[in-house]
């Protein structure tokens, strides 16, 4: 669940790889901000990682896909992971939202190796939040974990209801989300987007990263290339890897595989990976590994790169848009065009 350590090891294997991302750097100057009294205004363009509005990594285009990049008629509300890890704690259980190097670690982490993958087909929103500690979700003080992850999730809740004013009416968008960001993200599904008549306008929720319950008498799983309006989810693991918290039986949880784009136990081939991404933005490796759907989760075969064999992972969580890069980004460019066909 510690994203950016297991997220360093991931994209950062061997030097072979292009090096490792260099040590993070607070922003400094223009690039960092003071809020005043702590809370967020998401009227300003600080108070967002993303936003069509600024540049932010998430805009590092592709050298060789510039001139594929589509006619940007939906948006996509993109909740990061925990980026606040650091031991001493030193806000207590919830980060300030204008600490320069938390934001930072955000922009080019998740933000530059996630979000971008909406980026060919979407406008990209996403809001900086006053996000809980990773131990929030270890801690058996249940009272401090409540009111972490309320703080956080009241930020998420203004940071929408400014979005959908930022992005007009009637345009479609798509909910995206991983680690804390799926925590957060499947309770305003539940709670606020599919009581609302923003549900009509909803493409698709990519939940990725956490286990996610269905609700299938309120929205759909996405069960073939094809459906709009639902919901997907997977979890990252090593094949054949067993843990007291996965369950093989349990199809209680949303598991969609990022291959194939179906929920039953088909192992995919490797022909159809079409490409995961690393610690090199640009560079993209094709026909890496193969996935299949079991339970609760996702299981995969060691991903083959220059410098794999080296690799020993069984918890791939950092990796879990990373390594379905270019499937993501044509399934994604897939349901807006079918969104768009149905109406």
């Amino acid at each position: 669940m510690d994203n950016l350590r297991i997220f360093f090891v991931f994209v950062c294997v061997l030097p072979v790889l292009g090096g490792c991302f260099p040590k993070v750097r607070p922003y400094t100057g223009a690039d960092a901000f003071s809020s005043i009294g702590g809370n967020p205004d998401y009227e300003k363009l600080e108070y967002w990682a993303a936003h069509p509005g600024k540049w932010d990594p998430s805009d590092s285009l592709r050298r060789r896909e510039k001139k594929f990049y589509n006619d940007q008629k939906v948006d996509v509300f993109y909740l990061h992971p925990t980026t606040f890890t650091e031991d001493n704690m030193k806000y207590g259980d919830n980060a300030h939202i204008d600490d320069p190097y938390i934001n930072k670690k955000t922009d080019y982490t998740a933000v530059l190796y996630q979000a971008s993958v909406f980026k060919k087909n979407c406008r990209i929103y996403a809001p900086r939040y006053r996000q809980a500690h990773i131990s929030m979700y270890y801690t058996k003080d249940s009272l401090a974990k409540k009111k972490a992850f309320e703080l956080a999730y009241n930020d998420v809740v203004q940071s929408f209801n400014t979005f959908l004013a930022f992005r007009g009416k009637n345009r479609p968008f798509i909910l995206a989300s991983h680690s804390q960001g799926t925590t957060h993200a499947y309770q305003l599904l539940k709670e606020v987007i599919l009581s609302s008549s923003e549900k009509s306008q909803l493409v698709a929720a990519y939940l990725i990263g956490m286990p996610v319950p269905r609700m299938d008498d309120k929205i759909a799983v996405c069960k073939d290339t094809n459906m709009v309006g639902c919901m997907i989810s997977w979890r990252t693991y090593a094949m054949n890897y067993g843990h007291t918290n996965l369950n093989p039986t349990d199809e209680s949880k949303v598991v969609v595989n990022p291959i194939l784009w179906t929920i039953d136990t088909t192992l995919s081939k490797r022909q159809d990976h079409k490409g995961m991404v690393l610690y090199n933005y640009q560079k993209t490796y094709r026909n890496a590994l193969v996935a299949k759907v079991k339970g609760d989760a996702l299981y995969i075969s060691k991903p083959k790169f220059i410098g794999s064999l080296f690799m020993n992972m069984k918890n791939y969580h950092a990796g879990d848009y990373n390594l379905f890069y270019k499937n993501l980004e044509e399934d994604v460019e897939r349901r807006i065009r079918e969104y768009f066909l149905s109406r």
